[in-house]
């Protein structure tokens, strides 16, 4: 199993590129699901998900065809199993965002309950209720969920809680049902938008999009179209940390600040400096960050997949910082490992108490999920000595040769096999 060695103490300067949203990517790539003819997507990023994604729609009978080093196509036309069994499905939460798609194409599917990270419940019930208020019967029994309808019907559905993957699950499906459907209570993330738009350049009829009132006139077929990723805002928000952490001046370019503006606002108040340009974002950190408090919360606010990079940051920074935790409930498990480092963390419930320290020392840890795996790195980048870090599997499922553009960035850091 792979692990990452980091030599800290360098401050990162020079300029890095960022690679498309994981997170926009594989809702996406589900929508291919939707039509027979092909789709061409740019801008996909290289990751284990990714893969994981691609192999899971293929034993579906979709044919996938590289484009380019970042392209695919995508032709579904040959879909005949709707199925995703749960050996495919185990390894990645992602996987039940081909569960609208399926039953509205081909009016069944046969799901695998997900797995993932282990940071937390994550449910899939608002799934599975608005896709019965749809008209949809659905059973789980034996770990799946079985879905059939003849055809999904419009519906007015009020989400119980804000679910990013629930609301992409229901506007796929929404796009091929008899009427119209309203999802009240919906996510906001850039991602919905940028799905909300491959969708409409596909043919769908939403608006709503990025607002918690989302409206979908369904349609009687979607055709293909050409769609470009947009840029991953967590992979820009853990460099930016990373920089800011080490001292360093970077350039992260193919990237937007318009997705970021909670997240750049506490680097501004932790003391850094940061311009948003066009396609681009310039940071530069001041020789010692200052402690800043944050509350994860559904977008716009602060996001949770920052919170273990920003309990990374403040673990050296001047002063104490609470971090308060309010979306999965098992998010703080790098904590300890960061406390091996030397940090002064205390946890209560949902909380973090972060007392920075004057500086953190290499030791061997582990990562325990994706972006736990980012607070790692941040940490031994800073850190004095080597930083070993175990089970990256996680990083490759969320960040694209990461060991490559930190290395571009100034950093020692390589992988060890």
């Amino acid at each position: 199993m792979d692990k990452l060695l980091i030599q800290g103490g360098t401050p990162l300067s020079g300029e890095v590129s960022i690679s498309g949203a994981k997170n926009a990517a594989l809702p996406i790539l589900c929508a291919s699901l939707l039509c027979a003819e092909p789709v061409r997507f740019s801008n996909v990023p290289h990751l284990n998900d990714i893969s994981t994604m691609l192999r899971l729609i293929g034993q579906m009978g979709v044919e996938v065809t590289m484009d380019g080093n970042d392209g695919l196509i995508v032709s579904s036309r040959g879909l005949n199993n709707p199925t995703a069994p749960y050996d495919m499905v185990k390894t990645m939460r992602a996987s039940i965002l081909v569960l609208g798609p399926l039953l509205a194409r081909c009016g069944e599917a046969k799901v695998s309950l997900p797995g993932g990270c282990a940071i937390g419940a994550r449910p899939v019930d608002q799934h599975i209720k608005g896709l019965q208020a749809m008209g949809a019967e659905i059973h789980v029994e034996h770990g799946y969920v079985l879905a059939k309808a003849s055809r999904l019907k419009g519906a007015r559905i009020v989400t119980d809680m804000v679910t990013v993957t629930g609301t992409e699950n229901l506007m796929m499906a929404a796009t091929l049902a008899d009427g119209e459907t309203i999802i009240e209570n919906a996510a906001r993330e850039p991602e919905i938008v940028d799905l909300a738009n491959c969708l409409t350049a596909m043919g769908a009829r939403i608006s709503g999009a990025g607002t918690d009132r989302i409206r979908i006139q369904g349609v009687e077929r979607l055709h293909g179209a050409t769609h470009a990723i947009m840029p991953d805002r967590i992979e820009t928000g853990t460099y930016l940390c990373a920089a800011a952490v080490t001292g360093g001046q970077v350039r992260l370019t193919n990237t937007s600040a318009d997705y970021l503006d909670s997240v750049i606002q506490k680097l501004r108040e932790a003391g850094c400096a940061v311009v948003a340009e066009s396609d681009a974002i310039v940071l530069r950190a001041p020789p010692r960050l200052k402690a800043v408090s944050i509350r994860t919360e559904p977008y716009p606010a602060f996001p949770t997949d920052m919170q273990a990079q920003f309990m990374a940051i403040n673990c050296v920074a001047e002063g104490a910082a609470v971090i308060r935790e309010t979306i999965f409930e098992n998010r703080f498990m790098h904590a300890v490992e960061l406390i091996r480092l030397g940090a002064d963390i205390r946890i209560d419930a949902s909380n973090a108490l972060v007392t920075g320290v004057p500086r953190l020392d290499g030791a061997t840890v582990m990562a325990t999920d994706l972006r736990a795996s980012a607070s790692l790195v941040i940490a031994g980048l800073v850190a004095q000595g080597d930083t070993l870090i175990e089970r990256i599997y996680h990083l490759d499922r969320g960040y694209e040769r990461i060991e490559e553009k930190l290395t571009r960035l100034g950093a020692s850091v390589r992988r060890v096999r």
